[in-house]
C-alpha cells in the first residue's frame, strides 16, 4: 500500500498497476478491511470491487480481522447495509458491538449501550436485521448490550410471539447472500415470466406432500421491482379447516432473488418457528396477496426431487375459484426446508 501511495503521488501508472495486481492476488479475509480504505482513497475501482467480493463471500472471517476493528464508521455502515453478506446476523451484531466498544475506548468514553448507540448512529443500528435472529440469540447477544431502546426490545419480542400489530423498523428478510447449509430450496417452476400475475383479493393455493419428514422454514413469493406486498399466509392439513399449522400476516418489499433457472423479483417469508411436515400427508398452502402485478412461475411440474426429498404438488380444490395458482403456473416459486437426519 505504501508503494501504491508513491505511485499515485509521483504518477507512475505502470508501477501502480503492478501494485494493484499484487494486492488483488493476495487479498484474503484477514487483510481485506486494511486494504479497502486505501483502495477507495486512491480510486482503484477494480481493487475496490475485488475487496467487496471477498467481504461478501467470507464475511464471517473478515469481521474477525484486526483491520475490521479499526475501520472508519462510514465503511462500517457501507458493510452493514449490504444485502449480500454471508454471515449469521447475530455474529454480525457481535462484530459491530465490538467495533463500537473499541471506538468508545479510543474516544475515552464509558463503554455502555448509550455511547455505543450514539457512536454507531441510527443507520448502522437499523441496518442490523434483528428479526432474523433466533429468539435465544437475540436474548443472549443483544439484550445485554443495551444498544437497543426498551421500546425496540419490546417490539422484537412481540414480533417473535406474532403479537406485533405495527411495522418493525428493522428488516425481516434474511440477507440474500446468506444461506444456512442445512436449509434446502425446492424449486417448483422451470421458468419465470415478468409482471404477468395480478391480485384481486382471492387466495392463491397449492397442495403438496413429501416422501420424507421435513421441517418447513419458509416460502418464497413472486413480486415486481420496487414494490411492496401485503401477505396473509395460512398452512394447514388438507381438508382440515380447523387444523391450522401456520397463520401469518406481513408486508414485504420485493427484491431481486436468485433462482435455479434465472433471477426474479420477489421476497422470502420466514416462519416464526419451523413446522414439521410428515411423510405422505397432504398440506395446503394458501396466501392472499395485496399489491401490484408480480412475476409468475411457468412450466411447473407435479413432482420435484430436492436434496433427496420428493415433493409432489397438486392443484388445491379452491384453485380455480381463487386467484389461479396451479401446479403449472402462479405463485410459490420455492419452499425452504430442512430434512432431519
Amino acid at each position: 500500500m505504501g508503494v501504491l501511495y508513491l505511485t499515485k503521488k509521483y504518477i507512475v501508472p505502470s508501477l501502480a498497476d503492478k501494485c494493484t495486481k499484487y494486492l488483488q492476488e493476495n487479498l484474503d479475509p484477514s487483510n481485506v478491511f486494511s486494504i479497502l480504505p486505501s483502495a477507495q482513497k486512491y480510486e482503484e475501482k477494480n481493487l475496490v470491487d475485488r475487496c467487496w467480493k471477498v467481504i461478501d463471500k467470507q464475511t464471517e472471517e473478515a469481521v474477525k480481522s484486526d483491520g475490521f476493528a479499526t475501520i472508519e464508521r462510514s465503511l462500517l455502515e457501507a458493510a452493514v447495509v449490504r444485502d449480500t453478506l454471508t454471515i449469521k446476523e447475530v455474529n454480525l451484531f457481535k462484530a459491530v458491538s465490538v467495533w463500537a466498544a473499541n471506538e468508545c475506548e479510543r474516544q475515552g468514553l464509558i463503554t455502555d449501550g448509550e455511547n455505543k448507540r450514539r457512536i454507531l448512529g441510527e443507520s448502522i443500528v437499523k441496518g442490523i436485521r434483528f428479526p432474523v435472529m433466533k429468539q435465544n440469540e437475540f436474548a443472549v447477544a443483544v439484550l445485554g448490550s443495551k444498544i437497543l431502546t426498551p421500546e425496540e426490545v419490546v417490539a422484537i419480542f412481540k414480533y417473535y410471539s406474532s403479537a406485533l400489530i405495527s411495522a418493525l423498523e428493522f428488516s425481516e428478510s434474511v440477507r440474500s447472500g446468506f444461506h444456512d447449509d442445512n436449509i434446502h430450496r425446492c424449486v417448483r417452476f422451470q421458468s419465470v415470466a415478468e409482471n404477468q400475475w395480478s391480485y384481486g383479493g382471492a387466495a392463491d393455493c397449492i397442495d403438496f406432500n413429501v416422501d420424507k419428514v421435513i421441517m418447513l422454514h419458509g416460502l418464497c413469493f413472486f413480486g415486481s421491482k420496487n414494490n411492496d406486498y401485503s401477505v396473509a399466509l395460512t398452512i394447514k392439513l388438507t381438508g382440515a379447516p380447523y387444523f391450522t399449522l401456520v397463520s401469518k400476516t406481513e408486508t414485504f418489499s420485493s427484491k431481486l432473488l436468485q433462482h435455479a433457472n434465472g433471477n426474479f423479483y420477489g421476497f422470502e417469508l420466514s416462519l416464526d418457528s419451523t413446522v414439521e411436515c410428515k411423510k405422505n400427508v397432504k398440506y395446503e398452502i394458501e396466501v392472499v396477496i395485496s399489491g401490484p402485478r408480480s412475476w409468475e412461475g411457468t412450466r411447473g411440474v407435479s413432482s420435484v426431487v430436492c436434496s433427496g426429498v420428493t415433493f409432489t404438488f397438486s392443484d388445491n380444490g379452491n384453485s380455480f375459484n381463487g386467484n389461479g395458482t396451479s401446479v403449472r403456473s402462479g405463485q410459490f416459486p420455492e419452499i425452504l426446508y430442512s430434512a432431519p437426519p
